[in-house]
């Protein structure tokens, strides 16, 4: 049955095809939950209160990064139903392949499709941003869903939205973005009220 639909109902990806997401460089990327439900906590006085669906998010981001030798994360917030941040690979000898791109940002809409291996069987690239969020996504989910009691929930946005940071202004702008994310809740893109 499998074989029937295959690549019928695909959406193509967004992706930057020239790219490659395990390579050298630095990411702005955003995971939605579901729904974009408001469920990793509120915004009170331009700050944020994480729930405890948001502390076990923030506790696997965290973790994320210790396990990881090739993955920085530059700054990130969590919001009521989002995360933002700034990712940075290193996988190759020679560092900061992204900075010294002279460009802009290359936006990829959420379009997280994956290779195919020789036998056309998708795989996801290791150290790539692609696994890093299934991988993150995944853990966060299972213990999001032990607490709420309620195994195979979905708890986010089966995509997410990644750009190629590719200059420093890009970065600069990136990075104030996400610092004043909480106190630009109300104007935000993925406002909801509590």
């Amino acid at each position: 049955m499998a074989d029937l639909f295959r690549d019928k109902y695909r959406i193509p990806s967004a992706r930057a095809q020239w790219w490659d997401y395990s390579s050298d460089g630095i990411y702005f990327i955003t995971i939605c939950i579901k729904n974009r439900e408001n469920i990793l906590g509120s915004i009170k006085n331009g700050q944020m209160i994480l729930s405890e669906f948001g502390k076990i998010v923030e506790e696997e981001w965290e973790k994320s990064f210790e396990i990881r030798n090739e993955l920085f994360c530059e700054i990130y917030v969590i919001m009521p139903n989002h995360i933002h941040a700034i990712l940075r690979i290193e996988n190759n000898e020679t560092h900061g392949g992204a900075a010294e791109t002279h460009g802009r940002i290359v936006e990829t809409h959420c379009r997280a499709s994956l290779p195919n291996d020789r036998y056309g069987v998708a795989y996801r690239v290791p150290k790539s941003i692609s696994s890093f969020v299934a991988g993150f996504k995944s853990v966060a989910t299972s213990r999001i869903n032990q607490l709420r009691n309620s195994p195979g929930k979905p708890v986010w946005q089966p995509r997410f939205h990644d750009s190629v940071i590719l200059d420093n202004q890009s970065f600069l702008n990136v990075f104030n973005y996400i610092l004043n994310n909480p106190s630009n809740w109300p104007g935000d893109t993925f406002f909801s009220p509590d």
